[in-house]
């Protein structure tokens, strides 16, 4: 059954929208640096439970400093758990085995597939964002931007099981299923979304540490560690999430899904500009394209069919 809205057919991004858009992209880039740095010292799952329970702490704190009740997302209490299983645990586990097996260039370009299959269950499920050649074609190019701008990097890592490639398929395919069930949050506060979303994935992350781990040395890692895990939470994480409930409300699920192709993006500037990495010409033809793609979809520069 499609879900039904009173909004009109989306236009084009405000210029609001396009901002959130943009400072997402380049928080959840900057994610890469936190990860690399905690994943050394940390078990990928125990980094998980990690992420989401600090997140999910200070968001109970900031609700409680803005005056905002977290009563508002006991009636949906049920919808949390399932936007937790797919915006999170399942994802994250599927990213993280498929992880074991290719290299980081195949998984990004597979993860930027995430705005197509949310554009296909959109178009079969709203009635407010319907397929476009303006959103198809911006997609693709977006896609083969994504897959330009690793170069080298995807090429060496084309090898790889079929199971891997299909993991992470599964978590682009997972994030667009959450980015459906984010729309039917009605009327609920962005922080409260977030919030009650990495409380759900905390408490199903709690078992599946202590099942998988135990309790021992847990909390063993070295202050750079816990500050690199601090800043995973905080940032990339519970600030992140606000800004991404509040885009899918205002711009819809496609639009905030296009956060996927700026992600990569975002990584290697960010390397470029504070840890002295070279910017090759690949990825900077790359990052034009994925601009051409996002000014296609957006339909301002190129009228729409």
């Amino acid at each position: 059954m499609a879900i039904t809205t009173t909004t009109a057919m989306r236009g084009p991004m405000a210029l609001k929208d396009w901002a959130q858009l943009l400072l997402l992209g380049a928080i959840w880039g900057g994610s890469f640096f936190f990860a690399r740095i905690a994943v050394a010292e940390i078990p990928p799952l125990v980094l998980v439970l990690f992420r989401v329970a600090i997140a999910a702490l200070a968001l109970h704190l900031y609700l409680g400093l803005r005056g905002l009740s977290f009563r508002l997302a006991l009636p949906h209490a049920a919808l949390f758990f399932l936007l937790a299983l797919v915006n999170n645990v399942i994802p994250f586990s599927l990213i993280f085995a498929g992880q074991t097996e290719l290299g980081a260039g195949v998984a990004s370009v597979l993860n930027s597939t995430t705005p197509f299959w949310t554009l296909i269950l959109a178009n079969a499920l709203t009635s407010d964002e319907k397929l476009s050649w303006n959103k198809l074609a911006g997609i693709a190019l977006g896609i083969v931007g994504t897959a330009v701008m690793i170069g080298p990097g995807l090429l060496a890592g084309l090898g790889g099981p079929v199971w891997a490639k299909f993991a992470l398929v599964g978590a682009s395919l997972s994030y667009a299923v959450a980015l459906m069930i984010a729309r039917r949050f009605k009327g609920v506060p962005s922080p409260v979304i977030a919030t009650g979303q990495l409380t759900a994935s905390t408490i199903i992350m709690i078992p599946v540490v202590l099942l998988s781990h135990g309790t021992a040395n847990l909390f063993s890692a070295s202050p750079p560690v816990w500050a690199a895990v601090f800043a995973l939470a905080l940032l990339s994480t519970a600030f992140a999430y606000i800004l991404y409930f509040n885009l899918v409300a205002s711009a819809g699920a496609t639009n905030a899904s296009l956060v996927t192709l700026i992600v990569p993006a975002s990584a290697i500037l960010l390397g470029f500009l504070f840890l002295g990495e070279r910017l090759e010409s690949f990825e900077l033809g790359g990052m034009a394209l994925i601009a051409l793609g996002l000014v296609t979809i957006d339909g301002r520069l190129f009228g729409r069919r």
